[in-house]
């Protein structure tokens, strides 16, 4: 019998670290270049504003290629997939260090978005597949504490190397990581196959495909107010319609690559349209506070990197707490409080500036990380509460695409409000009120997950946080 550390088995503890190596590679990618972004506005000699196009670029290559992950996983294998995602990972992480201007950087992280969108959601589908549901809390924080600590890390190291040597190697960090992850997956990932396989829904793959990818990079033109308005307005109308006929094709087709009717299981439901309020907020966050304290408070990135770190190291102590707080609280009540809390504490970011004290600046930013790993916890766990096993794939993929667009969605608000507030003021260049707008704007949005969250049953996921039960003696 393996062995039971923090109320998991040796083997599914393993599992879960593994697919947390890829999750930590991700993660500390993404934070590390959040942290570089305005050196690298300076080195290719654009609007500061513009770099979130290599955040959203990355967020429409996982957007495209998420809802085809699971189904790729149940006929090519678990492992095969897994594998050849981090493969893919590394590939674009190497083609970004090379990148000579922002439109080279934003082809390189589609390649990127392309590996993570099988990476993530193929990695949670084998620990679904793999741990009980009595497991699935513990299993989902052993899975996300390297992940947490990516963003730990990523601040500090991406302001050191874009300090005092050059944002180029951020990129190549990712490579010693990748190499060991594929490694431990060809060695401890099991190839897991649905025995009966749906056939693969084509036309519902170009379909969904072609509709993110245009309402993606419209709202990015739009919210940056580049290229001509009927250009911009023609992609959003091929995105549109794009999504009307795959609609009407969802309706007639046996296995559509984006299930719809996974919106009638009521804890999925709920998980999706508040988690996506959240993450309005939660995809803001890392374009908006390192941009703010280098180009408001005038930091460099090693210092700016020294502070937003203090929001995953707020993420990584909550971690040792969230089975608690489920346990006692429940997912309705956890997650209502800690969603209003977590909006609140966007919003007082609107109202920092370089007189605060550094501990004062610093404690705000720990909290929202605590308020956001709880409730991402919460949103990830009870998202598959009462999913049944035979839709464990399609749900992955559904829930992850929709996970990427609210965060790309999030970054095209908070850049669209800094922008109308810049043209309104008249000013060329950033101020600090652009980022309270941008501030303002995001945590206001975030308020409304609270309500929806109260609609959850009291108890919903108590067989997975173990709410309302007796502790076992």
């Amino acid at each position: 019998m393996s062995r039971r550390i923090g109320g998991l088995s040796g083997r599914a503890r393993t599992t879960a670290l593994i697919i947390a190596s890829a999750l930590f590679m991700e993660q500390l990618d993404s934070t590390v270049l959040t942290t570089a972004l305005p050196t690298m506005a300076r080195s290719f000699g654009v609007d500061p504003l513009h770099m979130s196009a290599a955040l959203t670029s990355y967020l429409v290559g996982l957007a495209v290629f998420i809802p085809a992950s699971g189904r790729l996983a149940d006929r090519l294998g678990s492992r095969s997939v897994f594998r050849a995602a981090i493969a893919l990972f590394l590939l674009g992480s190497v083609l970004c260090a090379q990148a000579p201007n922002l439109p080279f950087l934003v082809t390189a992280r589609l390649l990127q978005g392309a590996g993570g969108a099988m990476m993530v959601p193929v990695g949670r589908l084998v620990l679904l597949r793999t741990v009980s549901k009595s497991e699935l809390v513990s299993a989902t924080f052993w899975m996300l504490l390297p992940a947490t600590i990516g963003p730990l890390c990523g601040p500090i190291v991406g302001g050191f190397l874009t300090t005092y040597l050059s944002w180029r190697w951020i990129f190549y960090i990712n490579v010693p990581v990748g190499l060991l992850g594929m490694a431990l997956t060809t060695r401890f990932i099991p190839q897991l196959r649905e025995t009966v396989r749906s056939a693969f829904d084509l036309r519902g793959a170009v379909l969904s495909g072609t509709s993110l990818a245009c309402l993606i990079f419209g709202l990015e033109s739009a919210s940056l107010g580049t290229g001509a308005l009927g250009r911009t307005l023609a992609i959003l109308g091929v995105g549109f319609l794009s999504a009307l006929l795959y609609s009407l094709h969802a309706r007639v087709a046996r296995d559509p690559i984006l299930d719809f009717g996974l919106m009638r299981i009521a804890t999925f439901r709920l998980s999706v349209l508040a988690g996506s309020l959240t993450r309005i907020a939660a995809g803001a966050a890392p374009f908006l506070i390192p941009s703010m304290l280098q180009l408001g408070f005038g930091m460099s990135a090693a210092q700016s990197g020294l502070i937003t770190f203090t929001a995953p190291l707020g993420g990584l102590s909550m971690r040792f707490w969230a089975r608690g707080v489920l346990r006692r609280h429940g997912f309705r009540s956890a997650m209502t409080a800690n969603g209003a809390i977590g909006a609140i504490l966007m919003l007082v970011c609107a109202a920092l500036r370089p007189g605060w004290p550094f501990w004062a600046i610093s404690g705000v930013l720990f909290l929202i990380g605590m308020a956001q790993a709880l409730q991402f916890t919460a949103y990830n766990t009870i998202a598959y509460a009462d999913v049944p096993t035979a839709q464990l794939s399609a749900a992955t993929s559904f829930y992850a695409t929709f996970q990427q667009m609210t965060l790309t969605l999030g970054i095209c608000i908070a850049v669209a409000s800094m922008a109308i507030a810049r043209a309104a003021s008249g000013r060329d260049r950033l101020d600090l009120t652009d980022f309270s707008v941008g501030f303002l704007t995001v945590g206001a949005l975030a308020l409304f997950a609270a309500p929806v969250a109260s609609r959850l049953a009291s108890d919903a996921g108590s067989e997975l946080s173990g709410h309302g039960k007796a502790p076992a003696s």
